[in-house]
């Protein structure tokens, strides 16, 4: 197994002073343990230590002497402090360990000035004491290289104990002599079994009220997130957000939310009663991709509901696109709404200054993110990380009890607590990695002269022009409008012939996500198949756009009580084959999502418009059968479930 390189950055302007330091902590390095593989290295100001915390992924810590100054090339005084050094190093890399040298006759001044900073420690000028530097040092490191539930699971596994308990499959001992199922444990291995153990184990704690070891992981993640508080989730963020929205929420609280939001968002509304009021995405109609909501649009919206209890919004969308969240979030805490993120798309933010602010530095009260997608978690392992003043505890553990199962997966928890760990140590070194080759690919990608990599000015519609919206570079919209394939025949031509999976795709694009995980090998391998395809020169297909989304009607009813109804179900189209006049004015008890994008078409409550029902014939008659989640089939007719005429007079109309 590789071991660790990791550095201490020395900051000091007196070079006799800067030489001591780095000459002790090395020699302490040598003479003792250092399983972390730590030495010093030295710069003389603030400018060459913001430099190298730019650069060098491996340095963990950094000791700064308290009467830093800094010189310009002319020699000038520009009095750049330590404070100062110590809130830019926060700013780029607030993972790095600070600590201050300092004299002991200055103590309190020098503590004072930073106690608003993040400082780890302090050490005494006077005391020269390089082997108690190193110790603390190295323990601040081993504090974020702990991972306590893997390391738990760990122990118990090998501890090989008889297992009395669930699950079913005994430590796999049902399954490793089978003559029918054998292969299975083969091709899993057998700790996949091993580590998949029952609530019957004290010594692993417990998800749903942890106190040991999960506790214990949850707060490390929560320190490395900038959270006040962190809970892990084994149902993907989908259930983080319901969890949120029932603790927020009550029946018939009003929500602001974006309509390009998840459909676990739309789900969660349906689950607290809330009363949604829905603000269209921005679209671009000529690549088929929905993005954020105008900022106008969304500063409207808090003027006009300032009774709104919560808004939610998605950053970064599905196809990188980031909300310029402080003022936003701001204007909503200025009239007392919470505000929700949902970065399922961007947990690795915190990590990298390209990337930042993430949600919760841009003040939001809650953050939901899909540790699995990005970092090195299992699928369906994600965080929620909390921020809110006013959090309800209790209120929360209840709602998490509800949506959570009482037998989680351990291998998920001991992959968040593993991801985090790896975020921590070495994630801005993999993330500066992934950021170089996502800039190699998208030129690589713009040199076949056939595909494009998508720019933010392609992606973002005109209304979003003013709005601070950034993009993020690892995921890469491709326009293979000129390539001569549709683009469910270039993902098989990717799969078939070169053994490439695209994240995925819309009439006229792919997506491609880049993620720590990217290595130059798979770029190279991608980047040769793009040019092989491109040097067949098919001819290009004519051009084609996404019918346009119609504008969000009016709900007549609350989306639960609509939903909870029996209804009826109706065709979309009538028996010539035309948009069912029937269904005009009817309310919808089901969510209707094309996929892609994702974003739901009707929802439970709305009222069904004529511009609405074309719109959906126009999907059910597109060539590239498009998939649709909520329609459902009556014999070979694709039919919605409204509301029925009886149910409707029976149940509270929403006021306009």
């Amino acid at each position: 197994m590789p071991k660790p390189t990791s550095r201490i950055l020395v900051v000091n302007d007196a070079p006799k002073a800067l030489a001591s330091v780095v000459r002790g902590l090395n020699a302490a390095a040598r003479s003792l343990d250092n399983p972390y593989g730590l030495a010093a290295i030295g710069v003389a100001s603030a400018s060459e230590a913001i430099a190298a915390i730019e650069t060098d992924g491996d340095i963990q810590a950094a000791l700064v002497d308290d009467r830093l100054y800094d010189l310009d090339d002319a020699g000038a005084d520009t009095s750049l402090s330590a404070v100062e050094l110590v809130r830019r190093i926060n700013a780029l890399r607030p993972e790095v360990d600070v600590f201050i040298l300092i004299d002991r006759a200055q103590e309190d001044e020098v503590v004072d000035s930073l106690f608003t900073e993040t400082v780890d420690g302090y050490f005494y000028r006077e005391e020269h004491d390089p082997r108690g530097m190193f110790r603390i040092i190295q323990a601040a490191l081993a504090e974020r290289a702990r991972t306590p539930f893997f390391d738990a699971l760990r122990s118990y596994v090998l501890m090989a104990k008889d297992a009395w308990h669930t699950p079913g499959h005994s430590s796999g001992d049902s399954l490793r002599d089978s003559p029918w199922v054998a292969d299975f444990h083969e091709f899993m291995g057998e700790h996949a079994f091993d580590a998949d153990l029952s609530v019957s184990v004290p010594m692993l704690d417990s998800l749903l009220e942890p106190r040991g070891v999960i506790a214990d992981a949850q707060k490390l993640a929560a320190r490395a997130f900038g959270a006040r508080r962190t809970y892990f989730s084994t149902n993907g963020t989908s259930t983080g957000n319901k969890i949120i929205f029932q603790t927020l929420l009550s029946p018939g609280d009003k929500l602001l939310l974006d309509r390009n939001c998840h459909k676990s968002v739309h789900h969660g509304v349906v689950l607290s009663g809330a009363r949604p009021v829905y603000l269209d995405a921005s679209v671009n109609p000529l690549y088929g991709l929905y993005g954020p909501v105008p900022k106008a649009t969304l500063l409207d919206a808090i003027e006009a509901h300032p009774d709104a209890t919560a808004l939610i919004l998605t950053s970064c969308t599905y196809d990188g696109l980031r909300y310029d969240l402080p003022p936003i979030i701001a204007a909503a805490h200025a009239k007392g709404i919470k505000v929700i993120i949902d970065e399922a798309w961007y947990g690795f933010a915190r990590f990298h200054p390209a990337f930042r602010p993430t949600a919760l530095e841009a003040g939001a009260d809650y953050a939901t993110q899909s540790t699995h997608k990005v970092l090195s978690a299992f699928s369906q392992a994600s965080m929620i990380h909390v921020n809110d003043p006013d959090f309800d505890e209790h209120g929360f553990r209840e709602n998490f009890m509800m949506h959570t199962s009482t037998s989680p997966q351990y291998a998920m928890i001991a992959s968040l607590d593993v991801a985090r760990k790896q975020a921590s140590l070495e994630g801005f070194r993999l993330l500066s990695r992934t950021l170089a080759l996502a800039a190699e690919l998208r030129q690589q990608l713009n040199a076949t002269g056939v595909f494009r990599a998508l720019a933010l000015e392609d992606l973002i519609s005109p209304a979003l022009a003013d709005d601070g919206i950034r993009l993020d570079p690892t995921k890469i919209t491709v326009d293979i409008a000129a390539c001569g394939h549709t683009s469910d025949e270039l993902q098989r031509e990717l799969f078939d012939r070169f053994g490439i999976q695209v994240e995925k795709s819309t009439f006229r694009t792919v997506s491609l996500l880049l993620t720590i995980g990217t290595t130059r090998s798979k770029v190279s391998r991608l980047y040769d198949a793009f040019m092989r395809i491109a040097r067949e020169r098919r001819p290009p297909l004519a051009p084609r756009r996404l019918p346009e989304l119609p504008r969000f009607g009016g709900l007549r009813l609350l989306p639960r009580d609509a939903f909870y109804t029996e209804g009826e179900r109706l065709p979309l189209l009538d028996d010539e084959d035309r948009p069912d006049a029937a269904l005009v004015g009817r309310v919808a008890a089901d969510a209707v999502v094309p996929y892609p994008p994702g974003i739901p078409v009707v929802v439970p409550g709305q009222v069904i418009t004529a511009d609405l029902l074309a719109y959906l014939a126009g999907l059910l008659r597109s060539p590239r059968r498009e998939e649709i989640h909520g329609l459902v089939t009556v014999g070979h007719r694709a039919c919605l479930r409204v509301v029925t005429r009886a149910e409707e007079a029976a149940l509270q109309p929403l006021a306009p």
